[in-house]
């Protein structure tokens, strides 16, 4: 469905929208909230380097708005274009915030069902039904976030639309009210007062609101290349299998980097002494996309993530394409089994695979998980969270029909728990908040056990240990009455900032004595980042070995980025 290059009017009242109207609120919504999607991820209540709710709820938006242009011109009905963008949202849901996003569209698709225009009234319950499906979806609701922003923006709407039924009118009230309620939330929820921030999801439903606003005032025009959407980077050729002249081996990498002062003739230079081979790059704005050729992957996504935030992975096996074009794959016999999804060095199942799904974020953890069965590992984590759709791909690519889903991040959670709906397999989530979890979880995994008995198992197991991160701070800030410095190490244990010193070797000792403080632990394993080298990792476990000698200390390489350690004590 295309969308008209013209304005609204800012004169007569609005008493209805059709489809194509409802789009360019949508349209202009998202072009405002992605124009803004760094103020958003700033906004982190800790000062991490990882902030990603701005970028979460862009590419949630992203998913709905390319189902919702899709649609037929004929189906350009309020009701037709509502249920797209509730369908793409769901389905492209990442983070807690594109989930509660998705959410709310899906209460509003419900309500306008049928309808090939929405009044004032109609747009107003349709608003309050995606409060309430915003809220049913949270386990546990907390005020003080964006499920606070829709409520109060909701409740106004009703009101407005029971004295005016100018949906100008409507929408901007639901706006005053949205921001006034944004305001308010360090009020609701002290842990953001004392970072000095606003909800971050609920500041980019503001910006959401605030954009559709302004298009319904006739401030921006309907056009998708006026307000910065559908700015696509020219296409990279594609090599077709059966005109391929020559054999090609190892891996076809593709992804899309989004970050800050990104220059593709670095990032083509880096890529080509990595050794990579058939380099792509192409830039447009603040996106850039690499296709490169290598036999191992896992350094290439490794290099992307550390330039800042991972979009479209693509990764082909060119050395399967290279033997199914000779006849020599699949197998004659036995029948080849499936191809497990994001897994470059396990193309094919094992036999005894076990049916779980496990989000990663680097090449050494990848692997320590596939040591341990694990069959589909999709990349991710904090800064690439992985979308509901793409859990689900990855479940319905196993054979198993029980499937368990290890988030192994707490932003992971709901679109872990949003796949499981969109799946016939019967999904199950294991609420691991990280890395260390997920592993921990794995060594509670039996295979001779039926499936109750293993998620009590796994989550027993990732719940029985203590877990950390060491990265730098980002930003000044004062938490849990530890002030702390931009470029100063800071130590999060439990998800809480417990630690901060100005020198590795410093950080550490805190947070190996923080994590333990009854000294009831006997094992630190500590996962070392992409940025930290092996010997200095090893010079750090000799220098902490004297201060821990009732503890063994046992060293791993994780690869994952921001993180320069992860850490679990068990």
């Amino acid at each position: 469905m295309t969308i008209s290059n013209t304005k609204m009017s800012p004169d007569p009242p609005v008493l209805s929208i059709d489809g194509e109207i409802l789009l360019g609120m949508i349209g202009a919504g998202f072009a405002w909230l992605k124009q803004n999607s760094q103020i958003v991820n700033t906004l982190n209540v800790f000062p991490v380097p990882d902030g990603d709710t701005g970028t979460n709820m862009v590419l949630t938006m992203q998913s709905a708005w390319k189902m919702a242009t899709a649609l037929e011109k004929e189906a350009s009905s309020a009701s037709a274009v509502m249920d797209a963008l509730a369908n793409g949202a769901i389905r492209g849901a990442r983070g807690n915030s594109g989930v509660i996003l998705s959410q709310i569209f899906r209460g509003m698709s419900d309500v306008m069902k049928h309808h090939q225009q929405a009044d004032a009234e109609l747009f107003a319950g349709a608003m309050r039904q995606g409060r309430d499906t915003a809220y049913k979806g949270v386990l546990k609701p907390v005020e003080g976030t964006m499920l606070t922003v829709i409520r109060e923006a909701a409740d106004a709407s009703a009101h407005a639309a029971a004295i005016n039924p100018d949906l100008r009118f409507i929408l901007e009230t639901s706006v005053a009210k949205a921001q006034q309620a944004l305001a308010n939330t360090p009020n609701l929820l002290p842990v953001l007062k004392q970072a000095g921030v606003v909800d971050a999801g609920g500041q980019g439903l503001v910006f959401l609101f605030e954009g559709m606003n302004r298009y319904l005032r006739g401030e921006i025009a309907l056009s998708p290349d006026e307000i910065g959407i559908g700015q696509e980077l020219a296409p990279i050729p594609q090599p077709d299998l059966n005109a391929l002249g020559e054999d090609e081996w190892g891996y076809d990498i593709q992804f899309l980097v989004f970050g800050d002062s990104l220059n593709e003739d670095a990032i083509r230079l880096r890529l080509l002494e990595m050794g990579g081979e058939s380099v792509v790059v192409g830039q447009a704005g603040d996106m850039v996309k690499v296709h490169v050729h290598n036999a191992d992957p896992g350094p290439f996504l490794s290099y992307g993530a550390s330039l800042g935030h991972l979009d479209d992975i693509v990764l082909e096996n060119m050395t399967l394409q290279t033997l199914q074009r000779k006849g020599e794959w699949p197998p004659a016999s036995p029948a080849a089994p499936a191809a497990i999804p994001n897994v470059p060095d396990r193309p094919i199942f094992s036999p005894d695979c076990a049916g779980i799904v496990a989000v990663v974020s680097g090449d050494g953890l990848r692997d320590v998980f596939q040591s341990l069965g694990v069959c589909a590992v999709v990349a991710g984590g904090q800064t690439m969270n992985p979308s509901a759709e793409e859990l689900v791909e990855a479940a319905e690519a196993l054979p198993h029909t029980e499937i368990i889903i290890l988030p192994n991040n707490k932003n992971v959670i709901l679109a872990a728990k949003q796949a499981a709906g969109l799946s016939d397999k019967h999904i199950h989530v294991v609420e691991t908040r990280s890395m260390p979890q997920g592993i921990a979880a794995m060594l509670g995994y039996n295979a001779s056990a039926d499936i109750d008995q293993n998620l009590a198992s796994m989550t027993l197991s990732a719940h029985d240990i203590h877990t950390a991160e060491v990265t730098n701070a980002v930003r000044e800030a004062n938490i849990n009455g530890i002030p702390c410095m931009p470029g100063d190490f800071i130590g999060l244990i439990d998800g809480q900032l417990q630690c901060r010193d100005s020198d590795m070797e410093g950080i550490m000792r805190q947070v190996l004595a923080a994590i333990d403080p009854d000294d009831d632990t006997e094992l630190f394993t500590l996962y070392f980042g992409s940025e930290v080298r092996r010997d200095e990792a090893e010079a750090l476990v000799e220098a902490l070995a004297d201060d821990f000698p009732a503890h063994d200390i046992e060293l791993i390489y994780g690869g994952q980025p921001y993180y320069h350690f992860l850490i679990s004590a068990e």
